[in-house]
C-alpha cells in the first residue's frame, strides 16, 4: 500500500498541466473577466502556466519541444474534426480559427506533458521494442485514420490488433522508491485511455467542447469514445518513445565516441 501511495503521488506530480487545464475549465465556467472571452482567458492561462513550468524546471525544454509538436498535431486534427462536425465550440472567442479555440491543442499537449513527465519520474525503460520503422509506420497508420474515417473503411480495430501483435512482447520497466516493476505496454495503453475518457467527460461537463447530443444539455460521452482516445494514447506514446530512443542513440553515439577519440 506504501507502495500504491509513492506511485499515485509519482502519477499526480505528472498530471500537473492536466490538472492545470482542468481547473482553468473549471474556473472559468464560474468566474467571467469583463471583455475577455472564456476560450480566449484560457488560452492565456495555459500558456502562463506553460511558462512557469518552465522557468521553475518543471518541465525541460527537451519536454517543451515535444509538448509543442503536439500541441500542432492537437490543433490540425480539431481543425479537421470540427470542420467535419464531430464536436464543436458554440462559444465566442478571439482566439478562434476556422470555429477552433488555441487553447484546444493543449488539450492534446496536456497528455503528451503526462507522459513525458512520467517517463522521466518513473525512469521508464522498455524492452523487447520493435524496429523504429514499423512503429514510425504504425503511428502514421493511426493519425491519418482519424481523417479517412469519414471517407472510407474505419481501419481502428485492425490497426488496435497490429498494435498488439507488434507490442505483445514489450514490457514496461518503471521505478518506485528504487523498487522496480513491469507492465505489459498495451495494457499501459488501455489504462490511459480509459482515464483520458474520464478526464473528457470531466472536460465536456465543464463546456470544454461539446458533441452534438450535448448541443441541448450535458450527457456521459459514449463509450466507444474510449477506442479513440486509446488510439490517440497509442500514437502519442510511440512518438514520444521513438524521440526518446532517438536521443538516447545520440547520446550513446556522443559518449562511445568521445571515449574512442580518448
Amino acid at each position: 500500500m506504501k507502495q500504491l501511495f509513492r506511485f499515485g503521488v509519482v502519477q499526480a506530480k505528472s498530471c500537473l498541466f492536466p490538472l492545470i487545464i482542468f481547473s482553468t475549465l473549471a474556473l472559468t465556467t464560474m468566474v467571467e473577466v469583463e471583455g475577455v472571452h472564456r476560450y480566449d482567458l484560457i488560452l492565456f492561462i495555459c500558456l502562463a502556466a506553460q511558462l512557469l513550468l518552465i522557468l521553475s524546471g518543471y518541465e525541460t525544454f527537451d519536454e517543451l519541444k515535444v509538448i509543442s509538436v503536439f500541441h500542432l498535431i492537437g490543433l490540425s486534427l480539431e481543425l479537421y474534426k470540427v470542420h467535419m462536425g464531430s464536436w464543436s465550440y458554440p462559444a465566442e472567442g478571439w482566439t478562434k480559427v476556422y470555429g477552433v479555440p488555441l487553447y484546444s491543442g493543449f488539450m492534446y499537449a496536456s497528455v503528451v506533458s503526462y507522459m513525458c513527465q512520467a517517463w522521466r519520474r518513473l525512469q521508464l525503460q522498455l524492452i523487447h521494442w520493435p524496429s523504429t520503422w514499423m512503429v514510425i509506420l504504425l503511428s502514421c497508420a493511426i493519425y491519418f485514420n482519424f481523417f479517412t474515417h469519414h471517407f472510407i473503411y474505419d481501419f481502428r480495430w485492425e490497426l488496435k490488433l497490429i498494435t498488439i501483435i507488434l507490442f505483445v512482447k514489450t514490457f514496461i520497466f518503471f521505478t518506485v522508491n528504487e523498487r522496480v516493476y513491469k507492465m505489459p505496454l498495451s495494457l499501459s495503453f488501455v489504462l490511459i485511455g480509459f482515464f483520458i475518457w474520464i478526464a473528457e467527460n470531466i472536460a465536456t461537463f465543464f463546456g470544454a467542447w461539446r458533441y452534438p447530443n450535448q448541443q441541448n444539455h450535458w450527457e456521459l460521452v459514449h463509450i466507444g469514445k474510449i477506442s479513440s482516445w486509446l488510439l490517440l494514447v497509442i500514437v502519442s506514446f510511440l512518438i514520444v518513445a521513438v524521440l526518446k530512443h532517438v536521443k538516447r542513440n545520440r547520446v550513446e553515439e556522443s559518449f562511445y565516441g568521445e571515449k574512442r577519440l580518448g
